[in-house]
């Protein structure tokens, strides 16, 4: 396969796809739900084209306990969805969590709750890093905010998932998912099975022990031991690659803090700072789990507000909050539904933020 890189227009979901496949994913289960439907529809033509394997499951059910099969028998696995076929697929995902396993999740997220509708919102944020069923596991979440970066985390989630042996999961939303720009493909190589030496499967006879693969451990001790090798992998993660992005004044006075499109809406109101009469900085999470605590809290002793801008009626801006432990204040301007603010709201909400803090 060529190694040159192609520069294409391409929507979001097809890149999402796209970067599946270059990071490795040679086995795709999956369930229709819009807005990710391109997925599976990319993924079932080009699958073939690796020698890898797409299957349309009956239902997100179903598509997860085959992730969970395909993960235990060593193979590089990804699944995706929208909200309401991820709330379907929590049990799995605790499961997975339970018995160690790593798969690549990608949700494009829509409005809710309920059934919804298929527009833009960012209301899974809770469900994403929070979540993956019950019990303590979460999800390595990674927030992408344009259809390169979708592309590019997504390739990259399958090596995360093998280092830290867990669930990542991609939260895109509808509108990344449908939009088209240009994107740099990752080429597409051949790569070797995974080293995963807890997997089942076909071995050479007595080159290991029989491994089982299991959620279900009633001894106490043993039980607690899987939790505590989790949150010795998140602490790791936390060390190893949490990430964010800035852009804006060196010297703000309020601090922006969005993820995934409503950073897109606040980098323009960054370069149409001066209008709002405040100099502004946007922080762009791009791991939400791991979180960026540190250059948050640092951005707080500096800054006489932080304003949140996101598409729910205040899920981020919790931790936000967690981070800020009270330096300053912290406002949200929030929006559900499947409606955005534009940048003009946000310079609007500013002025006030900006007016209350005294600066």
């Amino acid at each position: 396969m060529s190694e040159e890189r192609r520069r294409v227009f391409i929507s979001g979901n097809e890149a999402t796809a796209e970067g599946g496949i270059a990071g490795g994913c040679r086995h795709f289960f999956g369930y229709p739900i819009t807005p990710q439907n391109k997925i599976p529809e990319y993924m079932a033509e080009h699958m073939p084209e690796v020698g890898g394997v797409y299957l349309q499951a009956e239902s997100e059910v179903a598509a997860i306990n085959m992730v969970y099969g395909a993960s235990a028998a060593g193979a590089r696995v990804m699944t995706t969805s929208s909200s309401p076929g991820i709330s379907l697929m929590q049990e799995g995902l605790s499961y997975m969590l339970g018995a160690e396993l790593p798969a690549v999740i990608v949700n494009m997220v829509r409005g809710g709750p309920g059934l919804g509708n298929v527009a833009v919102a960012q209301s899974d944020y809770w469900l994403s890093t929070r979540g993956a069923g019950h019990g303590d596991g979460r999800c390595i979440t990674l927030t992408p905010y344009s259809v390169q970066e979708l592309h590019d985390f997504t390739a990259r989630a399958f090596e995360l998932a093998d280092r830290y042996q867990n669930i990542v999961m991609i939260l895109g939303d509808a509108i990344l998912a449908s939009m088209m720009e240009p994107c740099t493909l990752i080429p597409r190589t051949e790569m070797p099975p995974p080293d995963r030496p807890y997997a089942v499967g076909p071995h050479a006879p007595g080159s290991r022990e029989r491994n089982i693969i299991n959620s279900l451990w009633v001894d106490f001790d043993v039980m607690e031991a899987v939790n505590i090798r989790n949150e010795e992998r998140y602490a790791r993660a936390a060390a190893e690659i949490t990430e964010w992005d800035e852009f804006g004044s060196d010297d703000p006075q309020v601090l922006l803090c969005a993820y995934g499109i409503s950073a897109r809406i606040c980098e323009g109101a960054v370069m149409r700072a001066e209008e709002a009469g405040v100099r502004l900085r946007l922080l762009r999470p791009k791991t939400v789990f791991p979180f960026p605590t540190a250059p948050i809290r640092e951005w707080s002793e500096r800054v006489g507000a932080i304003l949140v801008v996101e598409l729910s009626m205040g899920q981020f801006v919790e931790d936000v909050r967690l981070a800020v432990e009270g330096r300053c204040p912290v406002d949200l301007l929030g929006r559900a539904g499947g409606n955005m603010p534009s940048v003009s709201d946000v310079l609007a909400k500013v002025r006030q933020v900006a007016a209350k803090a005294g600066v």
